[in-house]
Order: structure tokens, then C-alpha cells, then sequence
């Protein structure tokens, strides 16, 4: 009677081994399909096709360990059972685990960020690429924090830094955003010539988008039930130092395109400053001209 309980038992092993590889193998196999598919169809941005080939892949991982604890129910009930007094064991030596664990579901549950947003965590910024349940992945933005330029590195954060660390999400207003810049000047500038400049170079990039920026922020303030600010650009005097005079500008942008818009009002307003010079320049050799052919020099 041992004997052919032993057999059995090991039959029961032998089954539930056989059907735990059958089911990781069918699995694999629809998400190869599942993610071939994905792959075919013709998406109109690559974040769409990202976001279901992450959440493809995600599916996947959670049917395949919610079958496999099914099939293994009652080894596991068995080893649960065995293994109580190691259990203060177990929990330290999984705390790292447990905590990124927990710090994906409260990234989930209070809706942090999704896919393609732009945030900042502990001073490394970037565009979120990949979520896991215990980590998530940044293509990141840099050399400094003011820049908006991929610097082919990707950083992989535990999802635990999200139990302790603010997480800035820049991409909150999801299409359009207010984007600002500074532009540094020294107290002997003409810093309202400057700031006109700035302000006709804002409108001139930005025209094209402000009314859609408008819209799209006022229907998210509805929604949201909150106050946002005006979309209009605006130009703030800044006194970093007592020599130094900024001028922070804040214009609307769409969400992807903040460093080539920032690159195409600065290159907008710095010609019109050069412009200015040279009209001032030929206004002052005109002056001198006169001034020498005056009646009274000769």
C-alpha cells in the first residue's frame, strides 16, 4: 500500500510538472503570436504599439503565475504550512521584492505616470519605455535638467523609489504643456528691447498651437476641477544675481516637441536681437556721418 501511494504521488508530481511546461510553453507561444500581431498593424505613433506590446507581454507574465499556482495549489498549501517558522526569514531576506512590489502597485493604483510621460525621480529625467511589476524603465533626457534631448542611455529605477521619492510628472497635462526657458542678460542690456523680443518670437513659434493648447487645457481643467493658468506667453524679470537680470518666458508647446519648439524661439528671438544691433549700429554710423558733414565741423 506504501508502495503504490509513493507511485501515485509521483505520478500526480510527474503530471503537474508535464502540465506546468505544456501551459509556460502555450503562453509563450500566443505571446510570440499575440506580440507578431501587435507588430503588423500600422499604429500612428510608436507609444501606442509600445503601450500593447507592454501590456501583451504583462498579461502573459500574470496568466502564466496564476495558472502555475492553480496547478501547484496543494504543494504549495503543503510548503506554506512547512515553512512557518522561516517565514520572518523569508520576509528580509524579499524586503528589496516586497517593497518594489509594493511601489509598482502604488505607482498603478495612484496613476503616477503612464507610458510615454516624461518624469523626473531623484534628478534623472526621462520617457517612461517600460513598465514591470518590480521596475521601470526611462529613455534618458539630459546632460542637464533644463535640456530636452535623448541621451541614448536607458535607466532601469525599482519600482520602491516610488515609496519614498516625489515623482514629477511632466507630462501631467498630457498633449500640450507650458513650457519655460531663461534667458540671462547683465544689468546694462536693454532688457525691455529684450523681453519685446522675446515675447514676438513666443507668439510667432507658438501661434500655430496656443488656440489648440487652449482648448485642450481648459477641458482638462474641467475634468481634473481645476484652476489653469493662461496659455498665453508671458515674460517674468528674474534677479539671480545683483549684476544678472533673467528673463524666465513660459509659451505653450505640444508634449514632444518642447526642445525643438525652445530651439526655434531662441534662434527667433536671438535674430531679432542681431537685427536690432545692426539697425542701431547703422543708425549710429548715419549719426556720425551727419554730425561730421555739418556746417559747422568744416
Amino acid at each position: 500500500m506504501d508502495n503504490l501511494l509513493i507511485t501515485l504521488s509521483e505520478s500526480a508530481f510527474v503530471g503537474k510538472l508535464i502540465s506546468s511546461i505544456l501551459l509556460i510553453i502555450g503562453l509563450v507561444v500566443v505571446y510570440r503570436l499575440g506580440a507578431a500581431s501587435i507588430r503588423r498593424v500600422s499604429w500612428s505613433n510608436h507609444e501606442s504599439q509600445r503601450r500593447w506590446l507592454v501590456m501583451a507581454r504583462n498579461v502573459a507574465v500574470i496568466t502564466c503565475l496564476f495558472m502555475l499556482i492553480v496547478v501547484w495549489a496543494d504543494q504549495l498549501r503543503t510548503l506554506a504550512l512547512s515553512v512557518v517558522a522561516f517565514a520572518a526569514a523569508i520576509i528580509l531576506s524579499t524586503k528589496e521584492l516586497l517593497m518594489c512590489f509594493t511601489g509598482g502597485a502604488l505607482r498603478s493604483s495612484a496613476g503616477m505616470f503612464h507610458l510615454g510621460d516624461r518624469i523626473e525621480v531623484k534628478k534623472l529625467r526621462g520617457d517612461v519605455i517600460d513598465l514591470t511589476m518590480l521596475t521601470t524603465t526611462i529613455l534618458e533626457i539630459g546632460p542637464e535638467q533644463l535640456s530636452h534631448q535623448h541621451t541614448g542611455r536607458a535607466i532601469v529605477l525599482p519600482n520602491s523609489v516610488f515609496l519614498s521619492e516625489a515623482v514629477i510628472n511632466e507630462s501631467f497635462t498630457e498633449d500640450y504643456v507650458l513650457h519655460t526657458t531663461v534667458v540671462p542678460l547683465s544689468r546694462k542690456d536693454d532688457w525691455e528691447r529684450a523681453e519685446r523680443h522675446l515675447l514676438q518670437s513666443a507668439n510667432e513659434v507658438c501661434g500655430e498651437f496656443i488656440e489648440a493648447a487652449r482648448k485642450h487645457l481648459s477641458r482638462l481643467g474641467r475634468q481634473q476641477g481645476i484652476d489653469v493658468p493662461s496659455v498665453e506667453p508671458r515674460v517674468t524679470l528674474l534677479f539671480p544675481k545683483p549684476e544678472e537680470i533673467s528673463l524666465l518666458v513660459r509659451f505653450p508647446v505640444p508634449a514632444r516637441k518642447k526642445g525643438r519648439t525652445e530651439q526655434g524661439m531662441l534662434r527667433r528671438y536671438l535674430a531679432l536681437e542681431r537685427a536690432a544691433v545692426l539697425e542701431e549700429s547703422k543708425a549710429e554710423q548715419l549719426d556720425e556721418q551727419a554730425t561730421e558733414a555739418s556746417p559747422e565741423n568744416t
